[in-house]
């Protein structure tokens, strides 16, 4: 056997050793969501769900559902006298839709006595909910619905095929739309997601319509049927492969259904007129009122009036921005490019195969100019590739896909761009398979630039009991030269917590919220507001001040153990019963160093009595030498040899030595503080926050504690 070989099955050992300890030897996790069953409601009904998790959801007190008209309530098995509570992974809940609730998928959390848990999702329907409930695995034993109805079910167990049978009359259109691998996104531990797929059988089991891929990996099917009889809805996924997690819902419905609007970019708080893109619909040119289509900013889902009915939910962009619209004329070439301004929204459609739309512009020598594609992320069917060329067809600058926070995306943007000279430039525009449809709307946003920054938060709860406290790291993506410093704030903290939030350093990437729960604190969970600020000196001298919401990100695990992200609506604190850490108590709050110094914390762990698990220190936030969190200055760090930060068995006692760098810039009073680590799976960790500290470099000839 190879020495690499052995390297690597030693290495592939410890790992494995690692998930084992941390899920046997932690004593206490809030609970992972991995599925609900059945995923969707109807509007105007109450139905009972059973939710499954990973670690314990006894004593699951509340049911956080987002958006307006949904609620929940917790049904717990009861107790016989003198039982003791059991650990359970699997819980009802009675969830009402009200009749005026809006229609598409919401997230929803538990809180329980261990904290608040990760986030699930589930769909509100227009249509009765038809829930897999025999044993389907054949035509013979299909399960009958009658049109128009929601399916429900899970793929479950090794080539599942999930068999239901409906009736049709001859020229009926009918439209099936599968939400399963998009629901999976935000799921922590579900490392491999369905592929699901449709397949329509006539009686004889004869196949006359089928889909795999259309919404991302969720299938979309519109059939008109050319018999009147019985047939069959079979799903199953495509590899079949399967995961007792994977639930699926599927609209089966008979009347109109819409996919996408043109324009795509819709103005805020101003009526205008839309056309509707879909299957069977009776009406597709509409007037919008902004008093009952509340357009905001940014990519949303609303849901259109069509006479007495709303529509499905369906992506639309709003914007502030003027707005234009592609001209019937041709403009596939750079003669034949339509003008468009700078500081527009422009909305176009891809709308044949081989589509490559042209878009001229008129521009400056030392003009900074941002081209950003609204497609994909809003529900459209075009992966777009970007280019800017001049009028000899050279290209200056291209865009394939962009990453906009911790998450790819199939759209393409191209920021930050300087015009070489004055002139006229073209924007041109295609799919990158070079297919093309009515569904295959965008929009460009053309701009001036100007310094500006995003946020994100890592990780999208933040745990605290009380008398302990809880740390969550921001970082900052700098756009267009915005090199500055940002103070953070924190809105809707709840009473008996203390929000201590700092700044990011202009020559830093993170900074820190650490939240602090009082020892009479009152349990439960509050949604808070993370934001922050930054001042911005504009040409003419005059001060303007920026303010950017922070956008929370649940952590998933991915498979091989790494650590990935999923935006989510809000970022939740959660105060919870005590647990396996009751303090985390460091001997200072302010720290001072030099370039070249060192300078050292003690720190001691209470331990809840009983608990003899590991526990790790630290002053940043990592995972497999990856950094999600450092709020320390440039050039300052833990010296892992200096310090103690494993504390096995019931040890309590721990230091951490920092140390900075000849050239660690002068700092007055940055916020960290002192982690301590429990882990949980071999991705997630609980962890508990000492109170705040504040760290300042000092410049080197100053003398620090007596010394130079």
């Amino acid at each position: 056997m190879t020495k690499m070989r052995l390297a690597f099955l030693s290495l592939l050992s410890l790992i494995i050793c690692v998930i084992c300890n941390a899920s046997a030897n932690a004593q206490q996790s809030y609970p992972m969501i991995m599925s609900l069953d059945p995923v969707a409601i109807q509007v105007g009904t109450t139905t009972d769900h059973v939710v499954k998790s990973r670690y314990d959801l006894w004593g699951t007190t509340d049911v956080f559902i987002s958006g307006e008209g949904v609620s929940a309530e917790v049904i717990h098995p009861e107790l016989k006298d003198g039982e003791d509570p059991p650990s359970i992974t699997s819980l009802t809940i009675r969830v009402t839709a009200s009749a005026s609730a809006q229609p598409g998928v919401r997230d929803f959390r538990l809180a329980t006595p261990r904290g608040v848990s990760t986030v699930g999702q589930v769909v509100i329907v227009r249509d009765k909910v038809v829930h897999e409930s025999q044993a389907n695995d054949t035509r013979e034993t299909a399960q009958p619905f009658e049109l128009p109805s929601v399916i429900c079910g899970a793929i479950e167990k090794a080539e599942d095929v999930d068999y239901f049978k409906f009736n049709a009359t001859a020229g009926t259109k009918v439209t099936f739309h599968v939400r399963c691998m998009r629901l999976q996104n935000r799921i922590h531990d579900l490392q491999t997601h369905a592929d699901p797929m449709i397949t329509i059988r006539n009686a004889t089991g004869s196949t006359i319509a089928a889909n795999d891929n259309y919404f991302a990996g969720d299938c979309y099917l519109v059939h008109t049927f050319q018999q009147t009889g019985e047939f069959y809805l079979e799903i199953r996924d495509v590899r079949y492969k399967s995961n007792a997690y994977w639930e699926y819902s599927v609209e089966v419905v008979d009347r109109d259904f819409v996919t996408n609007v043109f324009p795509l970019a819709l103005p805020i708080n101003r009526a205008t007129t839309v056309e509707l893109i879909g299957s069977d619909l009776a009406e597709n040119i509409i007037n919008l009122d902004p008093k009952y289509t509340r357009v905001k900013q940014g990519s949303q889902s609303v849901s259109i009036p069509m006479g007495a009915q709303l529509s499905n939910p369906v992506s639309v962009y709003g914007t502030y921005l003027p707005i234009t619209f592609e001209s019937a004329a041709d403009n596939n070439s750079v003669e034949s490019a339509q003008e468009v301004a700078v500081n527009t929204v422009h909305n176009g459609c891809l709308e044949k195969e081989a589509d490559v739309d042209y878009f001229a512009f008129q521009a400056s020598k030392g003009d900074k100019l941002t081209i950003d594609v609204i497609a994909r992320r809003c529900g459209s069917m075009a992966d777009t590739y970007l280019r800017i060329v001049n009028a000899e067809g050279t290209q200056l600058n291209s865009s394939d896909d962009f990453t906009r926070g911790k998450r790819n995306y199939f759209d393409s943007k191209i920021e930050n761009w300087t015009v070489p000279a004055d002139g006229t430039y073209y924007i041109q525009l295609h799919d990158r398979h070079l297919r093309g449809g009515a569904e295959y709307v965008y929009a460009i946003r053309l701009s001036y630039d100007a310094p500006t920054f995003e946020l994100s938060l890592d990780t999208d709860k933040t745990q605290t009991t009380p008398g302990t406290g809880g740390v969550v790291f921001c970082r900052v993506t700098r756009k267009s030269g915005f090199a500055g410093e940002i103070h953070l704030h924190v809105d809707g903290v709840p009473e008996g917590v203390t929000a201590t939030a700092s700044r990011i350093l202009a020559s830093g990437n993170d900074g820190c919220v650490v939240f602090k729960a009082s020892s009479d604190v009152a349990k439960g969970i509050h949604n808070v507001r993370i934001y922050g600020t930054a001042e911005l000196e504009l040409p003419n001298g005059d001060k303007q001040l920026l303010t950017v919401e922070a956008a929370p990100y649940q952590e998933t695990y991915m498979p091989g153990g790494g650590r990935s992200h999923f935006p989510v609506d809000v970022h939740t604190v959660s105060i919870a019963d005590p647990s396996d850490l009751l303090a985390v108590t460091v001997s200072t709050s302010e720290v001072t160093i030099t370039p070249g110094g060192e300078a050292e914390i003690d720190v001691e762990v209470t331990r809840k009595e009983g608990f003899a698990t590991n526990v790790s220190l630290d002053v940043i936030f990592q995972h497999l030498n990856t950094v999600y969190g450092n709020s320390l200055p440039k050039g300052v760090k833990m010296d892992g040899n200096k310090s103690k930060i494993l504390l096995t068995g019931d040890l309590a006692k721990g230091k951490i030595t920092l140390v900075a760098d000849e050239s660690a810039e002068a700092v007055d009073r940055q916020l960290f503080c002192v982690m301590a680590n429990v882990s949980l799976n071999f991705v997630m960790k609980a962890t508990y926050a000492s109170d705040p500290i504040f760290i300042t470099v000092a410049p080197k000839n100053e003398t620090v504690d007596g010394a130079k």
